[in-house]
């Protein structure tokens, strides 16, 4: 992963795209969001959703999933080239989660961040502070899921 001194406001970075069936969305239903719209398709369809529509959380967490494998990724490439890595430390949270339109059985979600904030950390010298929003945007290019989140990053000069 790249160090603070690295990164720019602006910056995007494509992270993948997850496609939504009804036997994934019933089974993380079923698990976590036993709702009656995410478990049958004829209660999707009778609802404001009109078809059987994935929990907000999975399509979080399926933007998740895909974030940290897209991380794995740029730290292969960074230790193929001999760079040195930044080791991120943990995201004290999140702001503005918005499930925008419903994500139904079928669709096939996008996911996109851009940095939108950056600054040193007032409380942990060494370390600055990200911000970056995190779109979903389904296959009709349909803004479906949005979320700012925050992550300790560390700076070049504290890590030698």
């Amino acid at each position: 992963m790249r160090f603070f001194e690295d990164i720019q406001i602006g910056q995007r970075r494509e992270i993948g795209s997850h496609t939504f069936t009804a036997e994934a969305i019933k089974t993380f239903a079923a698990k976590f969001d036993p709702q009656r719209f995410h478990l049958d398709e004829e209660e999707g369809r009778k609802s404001l959703f009109g078809g059987l529509a994935a929990s907000g959380w999975h399509v979080g967490s399926a933007c998740m999933r895909l974030l940290i494998e897209d991380g794995r990724r740029l730290t292969q490439e960074a230790v193929a080239r001999g760079d040195k890595l930044a080791v991120w430390g943990p995201s004290p949270g999140f702001r503005d989660l918005r499930w925008i339109r419903p994500v139904l059985s079928g669709d096939t979600v996008s996911f996109v961040s851009v940095i939108v904030d950056k600054r040193t950390s007032g409380s942990r010298p060494g370390w600055g502070i990200l911000q970056a929003t995190t779109t979903g945007t389904n296959q009709r290019g349909e803004e479906v899921y949005s979320i700012t989140a925050t992550a300790f990053v560390p700076m070049r000069e504290a890590g030698g």
